[in-house]
């Protein structure tokens, strides 16, 4: 029998699991869920946290599966980028629900895999695919499209375990490991330098806005 003193929600009268009250907190600008995992790792599968990596930016990367077609071509662009990542104090972890062990055979297996460096972290029970909004879920007999995969979600968090940034897009559809390393670098530009802000397609040496000076601007001063 489902255990029912601890999950039940006063707010809808329905009873919850665990993770799925992580899913409403990821939110930029508050802090992300800790959650352990399994990842592969240069030969190793060991267990990993989000909070054993405080101190770090952390760019969380969740593809929908391995052994698939776009997804190769994403890990690898982020395999060039690797060390860039690692010169921002940054840690790169891609994750799927696939299992840490079909992480390694993929590994072995795959060209452009086999350039990956960085922590790929294993989800099989959707849990944190779940608490970051990215699960593909069913919940009814008739099966869905790519039931049980993850969408592609890239999540920035801080030093401090602060959700950031955040892009999600349709399976079908590749992301840009530059992109996402831009974003980093203009999350640590504004981090350092108070009262400037980034505009559209801002790149590291190209010109901020101050906002005070904009205000004043604005306000004819």
């Amino acid at each position: 029998m489902k255990e029912t003193k601890s999950n039940y929600c006063e707010h809808c009268g329905e009873f919850h699991d665990t993770v799925r009250d992580y899913a409403s907190q990821v939110k930029v600008g508050e802090p992300v869920p800790d959650f352990e995992f399994e990842a592969y790792q240069d030969g190793n599968i060991s267990t990993r946290s989000i909070s054993s990596l405080r101190g770090k930016w952390v760019v969380l990367v969740f593809y929908p599966a391995d052994f698939t077609f776009v997804c190769p071509t994403e890990l690898e662009e982020l395999a060039d980028l690797y060390t860039k990542f690692k010169e921002h104090n940054a840690e790169v972890i891609s994750v799927s629900t696939d299992s840490a062990y079909v992480h390694k055979a993929w590994h072995e297996s795959s060209p452009q895999v086999g350039k990956v460096q960085y922590p790929m972290a294993a989800d099989p029970s959707g849990k944190l695919a779940y608490a970051f909004g990215v699960l593909v879920e069913g919940g009814e007999p008739e099966l869905v499209a790519d039931e049980g995969f993850a969408q592609r979600g890239t999540f920035i968090i801080d030093t401090v375990g602060t959700l950031r940034a955040m892009e999600v897009s349709d399976s079908a559809v590749g992301r840009s490991a530059a992109e996402a390393l831009r974003k980093l670098e203009a999350c640590q530009f504004v981090d350092t330098h108070k009262g400037q802000v980034c505009p559209a397609s801002w790149q590291p040496g190209s010109d901020t806005i101050e906002v005070e000076k904009a205000l004043k601007q604005k306000r004819g001063a």
